[in-house]
């Protein structure tokens, strides 16, 4: 049977993802260093509240609360044992919310990474990372999630051996990482070198592209560094909604609706398929983005330039694969965050 992401992909030109997980629940009262994915057992309302606000907002694709359900990150919180169930829960709740949306909506499952370095710099291995990738795509499978999501991912490694676990659970999937180091990932890949890790998968996923980061600006520089290697597969781009800064002892992102939904627009434009946000990225900006897409007309491929003169400079000064190609606007400040919120 087809899975549901495929078949609206068949029917749409364009579909809008959801937004940031970890800001809508701090605002519901989560507090730092409380591991989310515990609310789908202990709160459960308030996890269909947060996929309520991006199916009512406009998404045809919400990811679970369960980027941290692996057993790696769950063992910070002595709940490692809970993998399984946890993803599954949060994946049960997504269907329920989705099931009454009254049109397609796909619930994806959110797979994070595990938080360690691989062997031999790091103590992961492949066939451990598989294990616990795989535990977690069996949980959010049994939930009824209709596609496996690896997101934030800095390691080749990493997203390897997802792809090999979502193939054993027998998910399709789709797969993101994020490149906020000067344009490329932690770990020092650039936009052409994912392209090249995802066409030589013998499992590549559904769609393939970017999240979080640093600022919009950021992202649509990396999607039109994957549009430049022509490979035919969706792209995804799920950017932050502006930068983080911190005000009144919490972090605040400085997009504005308005500036998102010029991010959405320009994104679809830049050649990304599935238009989302990241950190920071509330109703009111899917909202916008929602509205941008379906009535501005599609435009020409957009410059560096004409991205930073509508969504801000970019934070550094190449893409990060020593081709600056037009010179970018100086660098302005801000932090970034090692998790999807």
């Amino acid at each position: 049977m087809t899975d549901a992401l495929s078949r609206l992909l068949d029917t749409r030109d364009w579909l809008m993802a959801d937004g940031a997980t970890g800001t809508n629940l701090f605002n519901m009262g989560l507090q730092s260093g409380e591991a989310p994915e515990l609310w789908n057992d202990t709160h459960p309302e308030r996890i269909r509240t947060l996929y309520r606000g991006a199916v009512d907002a406009g998404s045809d694709i919400f990811l679970t609360n369960s980027f941290g359900g692996n057993a790696s990150r769950l063992k910070l919180h002595g709940a490692q044992k809970r993998a399984f169930e946890l993803s599954r829960i949060a994946a049960e709740l997504g269907r329920e919310v989705a099931d009454a949306a009254g049109r397609p909506v796909v619930v994806a499952g959110s797979v994070g990474p595990t938080g360690e370095i691989f062997e031999p710099m790091g103590v992961m291995t492949h066939a451990l990372a598989v294990e616990m990738f795989h535990e977690q795509a069996e949980g959010l499978k049994a939930g009824g999630a209709d596609v496996a999501w690896l997101e934030t991912i800095s390691a080749p490694e990493e997203y390897r051996a997802a792809a090999e676990a979502f193939r054993l659970a027998g998910m399709a999937w789709c797969g993101t990482m994020s490149f906020d180091t000067a344009g490329r990932t932690m770990m020092g890949l650039t936009s052409a070198d994912m392209v090249a890790i995802v066409e030589g998968l013998d499992n590549p996923p559904l769609a393939y592209g970017a999240n979080c980061g640093t600022g919009a600006s950021d992202l649509l520089r990396t999607v039109l560094g994957f549009a430049a290697q022509g490979a035919e597969r969706p792209i995804i781009a799920k950017g932050n909604a502006g930068i983080p800064k911190y005000h009144d002892g919490h972090i605040h992102y400085d997009g504005t609706p308005d500036l998102m939904a010029d991010y959405a627009a320009m994104a679809r434009d830049c050649g990304a398929t599935i238009i989302g946000g990241c950190c920071g990225t509330m109703p009111a900006h899917l909202e916008k983005m929602r509205l941008a897409l379906e009535t501005r007309p599609r435009g020409p491929r957009p410059t560096l330039e004409q991205i930073t003169q509508a969504l801000g400079p970019f934070s550094s000064a190449t893409e990060g694969t020593g081709d600056a190609g037009e010179e970018p606007a100086p660098r302005r400040g801000g932090g970034r965050r090692r998790r999807r919120g």
